[in-house]
């Protein structure tokens, strides 16, 4: 699949992966709806991406994306990316309560408005991009809230893939730990952690491939996924040591 000439509508392009993925689509020729609550981090992303469209809407409030989506004609898109998303790192009982209805709003109930609302607007056998997470696979410490979500997405693009072939292609992306303002605030060692700029050209690769998951950097998630593999009695030993 060349990206030269699709239409694409990213969703969370403000910042992180999302705005690598809107640059590096753009270089390709692609004509770009990028989406996000920050309205001037769009317009400053849109002098980088010629002819992009700016839409803002913020997933927290649904009816901004369905406002967005009316802007958009039917069977016009070759790819809906949803990458947005909130993190709030922390154990459970230090939780806060707002914070936490807004990450589940945004992570999990907001992907669900936009598989809802994306495939009328896609072409046939066009791209519905989700972005879960590594930390979906397995109940980390200190990530509950997040990690919930994404294990949450995780199924829900699992089912999707079944439910809308084969007008639909759904994929899943499992990223790594990748550098940005929401890994910023992770106050341990991240291993294998990869630019957001890395992280883009993977999911690329990744959409013009046949595989319904695109996970990366390849030698963190092969461990994670050996680790999900395991028997609980020895995964969750193996676990209980990351928070020691």
């Amino acid at each position: 699949m060349s990206f030269a000439g699709k239409n694409v509508w990213i969703i969370g392009a403000s910042a992180g992966i999302g705005a690598a993925l809107a640059r590096a689509l753009s270089a390709q020729g692609a004509q770009l709806t990028v989406s996000a609550r920050d309205a001037q981090a769009l317009e400053t992303l849109a002098r980088d991406c010629p002819g992009a469209r700016v839409l803002p809407l913020d997933l927290g409030q649904p009816e901004t994306l369905d406002a967005a989506a009316r802007l958009i004609p039917e069977n016009s898109l070759d790819a809906v990316i949803c990458t947005a998303a909130l993190y709030d790192p922390g154990r459970v009982a230090d939780l806060d309560r707002v914070r936490t209805r807004a990450l589940v709003q945004v992570n999990l109930l907001g992907t669900f408005e936009v598989a809802r609302l994306a495939p009328p607007l896609l072409k046939h056998g066009g791209q519905l991009v989700l972005f879960g997470s590594v930390a979906g696979y397995i109940g980390l410490p200190g990530g509950q809230a997040y990690s919930a979500t994404k294990a949450a997405v995780n199924n829900l693009a699992e089912t999707l893939r079944i439910e809308l072939a084969p007008r639909v292609d759904v994929r899943l992306v499992c990223p790594g730990f990748v550098r940005s303002r929401l890994t910023d605030r992770n106050r341990f060692d991240m291993p294998a952690i990869i630019t957001a700029e890395e992280a883009a050209q993977q999911t690329l690769r990744g959409m013009q491939g046949r595989g319904f998951e695109i996970h990366y950097p390849k030698r963190f998630t092969r461990a994670m996924k050996l680790l999900r593999a395991l028997p609980y009695g020895l995964s969750l030993r193996l676990t209980a040591r990351l928070s020691s």
